[in-house]
């Protein structure tokens, strides 16, 4: 069950994140739904390349294509003065999805037997590989390259399913849950990884 809800529920955020973007960039129709569909599904596209899944298996999600077209064009119709506060309430999108997509992606892994580390990293890129096609389409720097704490919250999602820590549905909405609250603090407070800048003298 939870498997599906954090499918439909990530599908959602990010298929939204992306035509919210597009539209910034001022794409037409059809590079705010090709955007929207990449951001969607493009982190399950990677991770399946790594972990051995053909990535035809995608598009047998149709009920999630649905979704995806459908939270487009609602978003597509939106009045734009709303749509204009996307550093107010987008991330928001964002952090559903990474968290979302997070979980998700440690489960596969999980269920296809695979060692704690390869369940870190299903984890990390099915959460984030959408969002950084998008951006880097977008002509952006990707949100998991900023300083702001982004990928560890899903690094952090896959280690606890890896380690069989959390199964259950209701534990894994719970880590859903804490996931999301935990990288909208990231970015409203600034929270960042240690970091260095290399200045040419």
């Amino acid at each position: 069950m939870a498997w599906e809800v954090l499918s439909a529920i990530g599908t959602i955020a990010f298929a939204i994140s992306g035509a919210i973007i597009a539209m910034e960039e001022e794409f037409d129709i059809f590079g705010v739904y090709l955007l929207g569909i990449v951001t969607a599904f493009g982190g399950g596209a990677v991770r399946n390349l790594l972990i051995g899944v053909p990535v035809s298996n995608l598009w047998e999600q149709e009920m999630m294509i649905q979704l995806a077209l459908v939270s487009i064009t609602l978003v597509f119709l939106f009045p734009h003065r709303l749509l204009g506060q996307w550093n107010r309430w987008g991330h928001f999108f964002d952090a559903i999805g990474l968290s979302a997509f997070a979980i998700q992606g440690a489960l596969h892994a999980v269920e296809l037997n695979l060692p704690v580390y390869a369940v870190v990293v299903a984890a990390v890129l099915t959460g984030s590989g959408g969002g950084i096609i998008r951006d880097m389409l977008a002509g952006r720097k990707p949100l998991v390259l900023k300083v702001e704490i982004y990928a560890v919250w899903a690094a952090m999602a896959g280690l606890l399913i890896s380690v069989d820590l959390i199964r259950n549905d209701f534990y894994l909405y719970i880590l859903f849950t804490a996931i999301t609250v935990l990288r909208i603090l990231s970015y409203t407070y600034k929270w960042r990884l240690p970091s260095r800048k290399i200045t040419s003298v």
